[in-house]
């Protein structure tokens, strides 16, 4: 069947009528800022005391747009007889934002979590060079990285609290089972309960008499 004449342009009339009465969702950028996911790739955060030098972001990076220098250091030996190690300090962690796709291949390598994604996007600069961010620069944008979610109460325990929390339980029952295994230590002080006990059960002598006197009977006219 053929269409009839003009229904197209009737639909879409019909279309521009119904939104037209509808109200604007058009946000007044930049007076008015985006309310961002969480989640936002924004822009890359470093929290520089995770980051071990490890070099596994940087070769996993496909625009290999991180730059990482650094150094090793000989740490003393902590107890006499010891041995001297080695570690890796580092001296620079710069990212190129003007070669980065916004992967998140680096967050998610990173075996430290030295890496987080934050949801600020303004950093745009005249000058290309600019958009290389050193470390400085890096450790700032962790300020604006948002708390991580709560857990879920139905989700399973992760396994290194269940490893910390099974150690705990099983010490605290070690530690019960000595304490039962320990017969109880009367104090010298303190005088058996079957002593206390005949102790009451017996007389009070008054005063000034002896114990040989208060057994025997008193006899009438005594004085």
């Amino acid at each position: 069947m053929a269409p009839i004449p003009g229904s197209g342009l009737a639909k879409g009339l019909a279309v521009t009528l119904r939104t037209m009465t509808k109200k604007t969702v058009t946000e007044q950028y930049p007076d008015v800022q985006p309310d961002l996911p969480p989640r936002t790739r924004g822009v890359i955060g470093l929290f520089e005391e995770n980051c071990t030098v490890c070099m596994l972001c940087a070769r996993e990076c496909p625009d290999w747009c991180i730059y990482i220098d650094s150094h090793k250091e000989t740490v003393p030996a902590a107890a006499p007889g010891g041995r001297e190690r080695s570690r890796n300090v580092l001296d620079r962690f710069a990212i190129d934002f003007a070669l980065c796709m916004y992967c998140g291949i680096c967050i998610e390598v990173c075996p430290f979590d030295a890496l987080f994604w934050s949801p600020e996007f303004e950093y745009a600069e005249t000058d290309i060079r600019d958009l290389t961010h050193e470390r400085d620069k890096l450790r700032e944008w962790m300020w604006t990285v948002p708390a991580p979610p709560a857990l879920d109460p139905a989700a399973e325990e992760p396994k290194e609290i269940a490893a910390a929390r099974k150690t705990a339980e099983k010490l605290a029952a070690q530690q019960e089972a000595q304490q039962e295994a320990q017969p109880e230590v009367q104090s010298p002080t303190e005088p058996h309960a079957d002593e206390q006990a005949r102790a009451a059960e017996q007389p009070t002598r008054p005063m000034g008499e002896s114990k040989q006197q208060t057994d025997q009977p008193r006899q009438e006219g005594d004085a």
